[in-house]
């Protein structure tokens, strides 16, 4: 007997949405590794733009913390950048009626700080009946130990903790994709 799955376990690109939080001018110097999570973020904004995945990113205060870093922003349409108050991005009306919008049930998030605004949207997601997917190598915090205590407790939750090549992989389904010369140039 087979269980049933409806948001599916494995990432597709048409029922994705990526989620970039929190990759702020002012708090990257801060992070841990930042360089990395960085470079994960903006490969998956190419992936999303080859793929037509929606892509949102959150601001949280950024009046406070600066915009969105420069190269990221530079990649993304203005509207689709949401600034936010909430720790949760999904406790944000604007951000939360902006994903209801777009009609997809699988988000994909990554951003700073792994910890707090990342752990947080994930976990909101997921109790608003999204299945979220928290991309490891494309989040950050201050510090190592709570990076990893973030993607542990999202492990508890059943909330499924990927790296960038799985999202692209899964994006692209199979070796017959006509992105996928483009995808793997992104990666290597």
């Amino acid at each position: 007997m087979r269980a049933a799955a409806p948001l599916g376990l494995r990432l597709r690109a048409a029922r994705s949405v990526l989620l970039l939080v929190d990759v702020h001018e002012r708090l990257a110097p801060a992070i841990e590794d930042a360089e990395r999570v960085i470079a994960h973020c903006a490969v998956l904004l190419q992936a999303a733009a080859l793929l037509r995945v929606p892509v949102a990113l959150t601001e949280h205060c950024p009046e406070r913390l600066g915009p969105t870093l420069g190269a990221l922003r530079a990649r993304v349409a203005a509207e689709a950048i949401v600034r936010k108050v909430h720790f949760c991005a999904a406790d944000e009306p604007a951000l939360a009626q902006r994903i209801a919008a777009i009609n997809r049930p699988q988000i994909v998030l990554a951003g700073m700080e792994a910890h707090v605004c990342v752990l947080q949207s994930a976990l909101g997601f997921a109790e608003r009946g999204y299945r979220p997917y928290v991309v490891a190598d494309a989040c950050g915090s201050r510090r190592a130990h709570s990076h990893a205590l973030a993607l542990e407790r999202l492990r508890a939750a059943q909330i499924p903790v990927v790296t960038t090549e799985m999202v692209l992989f899964e994006w692209l389904d199979h070796a017959e994709h006509p992105q996928l010369r483009a995808l793997l140039a992104l990666i290597k």
